[in-house]
């Protein structure tokens, strides 16, 4: 059965990419896509996301906009790495309909809606909106399959010396994310550090051909242009969608169970996710980090996505 989830997300070059793979892929079922101020402003990436529906030819799935702040911090965004509209590079068509809800009451709706045990969320921004979901239904926590999320990092940061920009940005509300009982997977830099938009990778793309495959070149055009100057890389790792991978296929992504925790108070270390990996993890351990990627089967799974859309959307048109 296709895993049934909610992406919560801020688009975000890498966000579109995750939307793309769980629009298309058959064994999800995306129910809804809700967005959060991180990237860029809430009003700019609801407006990519709404855009990428209509690219990807998303109709039939709710998107709400949700938290414009942090529970406590300021606003902070990433111009550096997405650019002023949060998708530089890429020329958005008119967006699809916005849901009148707020983010919040749609993950509450949906997870109370569905059986227990059904629903897996997948924050790939802040974690603002899944904490204000938490605390106004703390119901949802014991429904939620699972959590899987693009954040954090048990070695590495790059907001500072060792917080990853979604916490870095709302620790209190990873804080409560990671706190509550429900299993947590953390798909973080030490991760999607390996997902890499290589040049071998965009030539395969370049090969499909077509308005979808474009669509994504030129997201990675603009990406890897980005990272190179604010982060130093010489391709642009593409973080978000490994979360939706390792839900379609396990095997992409190796996991181990730890203790994760975030940082609160620290001067130097504010919204690090502190692993502790000084002994094997105990029975009611419910977090766990990813560690490694199966670059290809990964990469197979996102050029498959855009094959896929692009026939569907030849095929609507066919039938007009």
């Amino acid at each position: 059965m296709p895993r049934k989830i909610i992406l919560d997300c801020d688009p975000g070059h890498d966000d579109a990419v995750a939307m793309l793979l769980a629009h298309a892929n058959p064994n999800i079922e995306l129910l809804a896509v809700t967005t959060v101020g991180g990237n860029q402003t809430l009003e700019k990436v609801t407006n990519n996301a709404l855009s990428l529906a209509t690219v990807y030819g998303m109709q039939d799935v709710p998107i709400a906009a949700g938290c414009t702040r942090p529970l406590l911090r300021p606003v902070e965004t990433a111009p550096d790495c997405h650019g002023d509209s949060g998708l530089d590079g890429v020329e958005l068509p008119e967006p699809v309909a916005l849901d009148p809800r707020h983010a919040v009451d749609v993950i509450i709706e949906t997870v109370m809606s569905h059986a227990p045990g059904e629903i897996t969320l997948v924050p790939t921004g802040p974690l603002t909106n899944i904490a204000l979901a938490v605390r106004k239904e703390p119901r949802i926590v014991e429904r939620v399959r699972e959590v899987v999320l693009m954040g954090g990092g048990y070695h590495v940061g790059n907001w500072s010396a060792v917080a990853e920009f979604n916490i870095k940005v709302d620790p209190e509300a990873a804080h409560i994310v990671f706190n509550e009982p429900w299993p947590v997977t953390m798909v973080g830099l030490d991760l999607t550090h390996q997902a890499l938009a290589t040049d071998a990778i965009s030539a395969k793309i370049a090969d499909l051909g077509g308005p979808v495959a474009d669509f994504v070149l030129g997201l990675f055009t603009f990406f890897r242009k980005a990272y190179q100057d604010a982060q130093g890389f010489e391709f642009p790792p593409v973080h978000d969608p490994c979360t939706v991978a390792y839900l379609i296929d396990p095997q992409i992504v190796e996991t181990v169970k730890v203790p994760i925790d975030v940082e609160l108070n620290g001067t130097l270390t504010t919204g690090m996710t502190v692993a502790d990996f000084r002994a094997p993890a105990g029975p009611d351990c419910h977090t766990q980090a990813a560690t490694k990627l199966d670059f290809d089967r990964f990469w197979d799974l996102v050029i498959d996505s855009i094959d896929r859309v692009q026939k569907d959307l030849a095929a609507k048109e066919d039938r007009k």
